[in-house]
């Protein structure tokens, strides 16, 4: 079993370190906030005070953090400087589980590289509901002998993993996951409300599309009405899952690289935009299926 250091211990990283305890491993753990610091504790982690505190003896280093400027801060300012007289048997692991820009992940795997430290980028799908059962999907960018020495502390938070190729590859195969998952979730909307304005019953309507061509996710795991489903946030006023700051956060990382990489992007462009007018109408910290009343009509994202 290994010493793991999870620097991150929002509403992902603090079940992920408690399957990574349940698997065996001595988990150290790092947040800004207290409360999740006592629930790893009382988990059968160690709460560190500090970065250094928590990498000081770990053998893999696990970051889940908002966004890459925090990844490469903590990184360049904090751990690797601790590093740089060490001479380990066997170099720290770096596995960044954050959902965070290709560039930013690459230059990281690149620096991290010259100095012989092997890291991977492995952000995840399954949002917090996945993150607690232990089902999350990793997908993997980074060396394959990197990712082989990763792979059974992955399986241990989650059920499958997709090495993607090269370093950023997880980052940018998770971007293009969740520009679809945008675009899918607002389709599904539409669809419902259109039905509704016809007078369909949304429950018939819903049955019939997943029986049909019209099925996908969203509407089937995660639908954006109450009712349709046991486990959709939807149930509990939209409170929990995946918030729509992050959806955003997510759809706009997909916005950047596709003018970087001149690739043309209409509709995961309008589902950004739809997102950013649904933060802006307070909605930031509700699950992203709460679009639904954005679209509704006779709302202003409803006009034509």
């Amino acid at each position: 079993m290994s010493t793991i250091a999870v620097i991150g211990l929002g509403q992902m990283g603090l079940p992920m370190a408690g399957h990574l305890i349940e698997a065996g491993h001595r988990v150290c753990g790092c947040d800004v906030q207290e409360a999740p610091m006592q629930a790893l504790q009382a988990a059968g982690g160690i709460a560190c005070t500090s970065v250094q505190e928590a990498v000081a003896a770990a053998e893999v280093v696990l970051t889940m953090l908002p966004s890459g400027r925090e990844v490469a801060q903590v990184l360049r300012q904090v751990i690797w400087p601790m590093k740089m007289d060490k001479t380990d048997q066997q170099p720290v692991l770096y596995i960044d589980s954050s959902t965070i820009d290709v560039a930013t992940s690459r230059s990281l795997a690149a620096e991290a590289a010259t100095h012989g430290w092997p890291m991977i980028d492995a952000p995840v799908s399954g949002g917090i509901s996945g993150a607690q059962a232990g089902t999350l999907t990793f997908m993997v960018g980074g060396e394959a002998d990197h990712v082989a020495r990763a792979r059974p502390i992955l399986m241990a938070m989650g059920k499958r993993l997709f090495h993607a190729g090269g370093a950023g590859a997880g980052q940018a195969a998770k971007m293009c996951n969740n520009m679809l998952l945008g675009i899918l979730m607002v389709g599904t909307c539409e669809a419902l409300h259109l039905g509704e304005a016809l007078g369909l019953e949304p429950a018939t309507l819903a049955a019939i599309m997943k029986e049909s061509s019209a099925d996908n996710w969203a509407l089937r795991v995660h639908p954006p009405l109450p009712g349709l489903s046991e486990t959709a946030p939807a149930n509990q006023g939209y409170q929990g899952g995946f918030v729509t700051r992050l959806m955003f956060k997510d759809l706009n990382l997909a916005f950047a690289a596709a003018l970087e990489s001149e690739c043309a992007t209409p509709l995961g462009s309008l589902a950004r935009n739809l997102y950013a007018l649904h933060l802006q109408h307070g909605a930031g910290a509700l699950d992203f299926s709460s679009i639904y009343a954005l679209l509704a009509p006779g709302s202003s994202a409803a006009e034509p």
